[in-house]
């Protein structure tokens, strides 16, 4: 028997409750210290916020050398759009991992300083492991929230 619109919408509620619970984004806890109105998506905010783009960078370097704009370009197609990283976030973040031991970068021509390629050092390797573990809770629960908003909106048979 199919669940009545009124169970429906009450699941949807719970799981919402549930993702934003997950993400901490409950009362009086708006990123930014509690400022309101920044304009930060929650969505993208809290995917930065849970070390997800530090997950992403360390996965793609993994995979083989790359360099900042890179990167970048990578995440923001991985992503679909929904995660964009722009200069002001990727550098500091790469420098931060790089002064961690995380990653250790090379100029691609040293005499002129063009790209900086960075690759996965053994303390990446563990930092990327470790994040594989921690962040996946906060991404399955996001994936159930979006999976539950597409029922609720578009019905059972929706992607089908």
């Amino acid at each position: 028997m199919a669940p009545s619109a009124k169970e429906s919408g009450a699941r949807s509620r719970a799981a919402v409750r549930d993702a934003v619970a997950q993400a901490g984004l409950g009362e009086g806890k708006a990123e930014g210290g509690g400022r309101q109105g920044r304009g930060q998506d929650p969505l993208s905010g809290e995917l930065r916020r849970r070390e997800v783009l530090p997950l992403l960078v360390l996965h793609l370097i993994a995979a083989g050398p790359s360099y900042g704009n890179r990167l970048m370009e990578r995440i923001a197609g991985m992503t679909e759009g929904v995660l964009t990283v722009n200069p002001n976030t990727m550098y500091p973040l790469l420098r931060r991992m790089e002064a961690s031991g995380l990653i250790e970068g090379s100029w691609e021509h040293p005499e002129r300083r063009t790209r900086r390629f960075y690759s996965l050092t053994d303390a990446g390797h563990a930092e990327y492991e470790r994040l594989l573990g921690e962040v996946r809770p906060f991404l399955d629960s996001v994936a159930r929230s979006i999976d539950e908003i597409v029922r609720e909106v578009y019905g059972d048979a929706a992607g089908d």
